[in-house]
């Protein structure tokens, strides 16, 4: 009954090499990784294109809804194929592993030089989808030629082995492979993995059913993929090098994947080895500038130095671990104790040891009054209320943009009411709150969290220079960030603070009193009004 039109002739009942149940066992068991195999490829598109793109959660749902159609597409697709079962279950394997494989090499590619991966993304879920809903009906008509007797049980059988195989899949794919092999390698494995699978399924059990032209067909198509698939794991650290000198020039000194980011330092620093003429340094964090040499300063000494301007003994930082704010905050010499709450351990470590990065944060890590915690800083300061931890006189808040997904919580106002907690009486929080200029209404709704967290809040903003990493990763004009500004937010318990330095303030390069009232007038003409704060079951931040 199967692969009459690629097999021999059939002569009665079509010979098997293994017993009813042996068989069977197989086929459930390429059905288990092939249910693996397509997890790997479903997760890998969401991760790559929320760390290329930004916005995890449009990412997951765009991918996930496109390959969820493109199943439906793809099993109705699979009838035409079910009078030629196997020898279409073998070519669909290895262009499924093919593509799934290097999916994410040519969704990188298409962000490197290219500079647009969305199409790329939209087009991989579309059609990794088609052939995975191809899979089920193929493998349940081979099923039944092991048992034809027991119709319900098999169609149990075969989505329980498939919902158990993408259980593995998906634990597989955090806990495994990302950590092990990396994104890239990672799925160019996992193709591999599907091609051998589908190959052999076909060919031992199956390959009596079909003509010698199919068997080496099928065959040839499998060693093709195979050798494509090793010679791009072979390839993929040139690969990534290449595409690194693309993205952020050929300044590259250190590139790293840690547990949290990918992290890369370009530059020396201006100045470095005394000549004066240093590449400025540049820090990126998962793809987008976060500190330039050039005028990080600009935002630092804005954020930190408004919050200094009264009691300032205790302070706590949360992020900052480039230890450029713990900078401008140890300056001030009646500073008595620093803690500094970081996710990312491998930054600290990296802003410790890296010779022009501790050179620009003044070796901020070697001040004994500074006190560094690797933990999560929404939960730290969970933990910190609990234990009657706080007093602190000054709270920085130096954390990725709000715009971020996976920042929202820490411009949420359970965040903000956590943070409240930890302030002394009269202390002062300071937040980075992105950009009034360019996204106006996350400005603001920060403003309207804080407000309703209990804060009294005054806005301000200091210019941005002329690396442009003020604007964000999405503001690119000629390959880098445009030139926009750095909005904050001075907050007080009850009252709004008086926006100034402090009268011990230390000599700065950028803002002053008079440019601080002019970032205050400068911003009110942003406001955005009647906004809704943000929670952490309705966070209002967009991508």
């Amino acid at each position: 009954m199967i692969e009459q039109s690629v097999s021999s002739p059939p002569q009665g009942e079509t010979r098997l090499p293994v017993r009813a149940g042996a068989g069977r066992f197989m086929i459930l068991a390429v059905v288990f990784v092939c249910a693996a195999c397509g997890l790997v490829y479903e997760l890998e598109l969401v991760a790559l294109a929320s760390y290329l793109i930004g916005d995890s959660v449009t990412q997951a749902s765009v991918v996930l809804s496109v390959m969820v159609f493109a199943m439906g597409v793809g099993s109705l697709l699979a009838k035409r194929l079910r009078c030629r079962a196997a020898f279409g279950f073998g070519l669909l394997e290895a262009a499924l592993a093919l593509l799934g494989g290097c999916s994410a090499l040519v969704l990188y590619m298409s962000f490197v030089w290219v500079g647009e991966s969305r199409y790329a993304l939209v087009g991989f879920s579309l059609a990794i989808g088609v052939l995975i809903g191809a899979e089920i009906p193929l493998l349940m008509t081979l099923i039944q030629r092991f048992s034809r007797q027991d119709a319900e049980g098999t169609v149990a059988d075969l989505f329980a082995a498939d919902y158990v195989g993408a259980l593995v899949g998906g634990l597989a794919f955090p806990f495994l492979l990302l950590p092990w092999l990396g994104q890239l390698t990672g799925a160019l494995v996992t193709g591999a993995v599907n091609a051998v699978a589908g190959a052999a399924l076909v060919l031992w059990l199956f390959g009596r059913d079909l003509t010698r032209r199919s068997r080496r067909l099928l065959l040839a198509v499998n060693v093709l993929v195979l050798a494509v698939l090793a010679t791009a794991a072979v390839e993929v650290d040139d690969f990534e090098r290449a595409a690194r000198r693309a993205l952020y020039g050929d300044g590259v000194r250190v590139a790293l994947h840690t547990d949290i980011q990918e992290v890369v330092l370009t530059g020396e620093g201006e100045g470095a080895g005394g000549d004066g003429a240093g590449e400025p340094l540049e820090l990126y964090l998962d793809g987008r500038l976060r500190v330039s040499g050039r005028d990080e300063f600009r935002y630092h000494e804005a954020l930190v130095h408004p919050a200094m301007r009264g009691p300032h003994a205790r302070v706590l930082i949360l992020g900052g671990g480039d230890g450029l704010a713990a900078r401008e905050v140890l300056r001030y010499q009646d500073v008595h104790t620093v803690t500094l709450v970081e996710l990312d351990p491998g930054v600290v470590r990296l802003a410790r040891t890296d010779p022009a990065l501790a050179e620009l944060n003044g070796h901020a890590y070697e001040d004994p009054r500074l006190r560094e915690v690797s933990a999560d800083a929404f939960t730290w300061l969970r933990g910190a209320d609990r234990a009657g931890a706080g007093g602190y006189d000054v709270v920085i808040s130096d954390l990725p943009n709000p715009g971020i997904t996976a920042s929202t919580k820490l411009y949420s106002e359970e965040f903000y009411g956590l943070a409240s907690r930890v302030l002394a009486k009269g202390g002062r929080l300071a937040v980075h709150a992105g950009s009034p200029a360019t996204d106006p209404r996350t400005y603001w709704t920060v403003d309207a969290t804080l407000r309703a967290a209990g804060f009294g809040t005054t806005p301000y903003r200091a210019t941005g220079g002329p690396s442009g990493f003020a604007a964000g990763p999405d503001r690119v004009k000629d390959g880098r960030p445009e030139v926009s500004d750095w909005g904050f937010e001075l907050a007080g318990l009850g009252a709004r603070p008086a926006l100034g330095l402090a009268e011990d303030a230390p000599r700065l390069r950028s803002p002053t009193p008079a440019l601080l009232a002019a970032g205050r007038r400068g911003v009110e003409r942003t406001r955005v009004p009647g906004l809704p704060p943000s929670t952490l079951v309705h966070p209002r931040y967009g991508g």
